[in-house]
């Protein structure tokens, strides 16, 4: 379906660039709802899971300052979205120990166990992207680098 035809547009775009910047937006939203739908069942959120994969990437402990850097959605509350972490048992705080004014966030063993069950869903993502081949993936993924400088 052509992006025209998503959003009813019955006006051309002024150029290429307008309707790529359109398709964009309209392509990010849709591909976050589906994983918003798909993360429902886990009671968690996207920034949520987001934190988790950048721990477990990590592989050591990391500030609410380092995670907040590695985040999709810059606009995401840390902490807070840390200590709901917390709270269901995911994730743990501690004082670091080279800097007593950071906090370390670490995985828990639940975290590992919930992230071994959540990722169960790479292959529904890859469905959901089934539309384009591998070699299309990689070509877009470097468009999109080199969009971004």
């Amino acid at each position: 379906m052509t992006i025209e035809n998503a959003i009813q547009q019955k006006t051309p775009f002024r150029n290429e660039w307008q309707r790529v910047a359109v398709n964009l937006i309209y392509t990010s939203n849709w591909l976050t709802e589906q994983f918003k739908a798909d993360l429902k069942p886990f009671d968690i959120t996207l920034q949520q899971y987001n934190v988790l994969r950048i721990l477990r990437g990590a592989g050591k402990p990391l500030s609410t300052s380092d995670i907040r850097e590695r985040l999709l959605d810059k606009m995401s509350d840390t902490s807070r979205i840390v200590e709901r972490l917390c709270q269901k048992g995911l994730v743990a705080r501690s004082v670091c120990p080279n800097d007593k004014r950071l906090v370390d966030v670490t995985l828990t063993p639940e975290g590992y166990s919930f992230l071994e069950k959540v990722d169960t869903l790479d292959s529904k993502l890859d469905v959901t992207l089934h539309n384009l081949s591998a070699e299309e993936a990689r070509q877009l993924s470097n468009l999109l680098d080199k969009m971004r400088g």
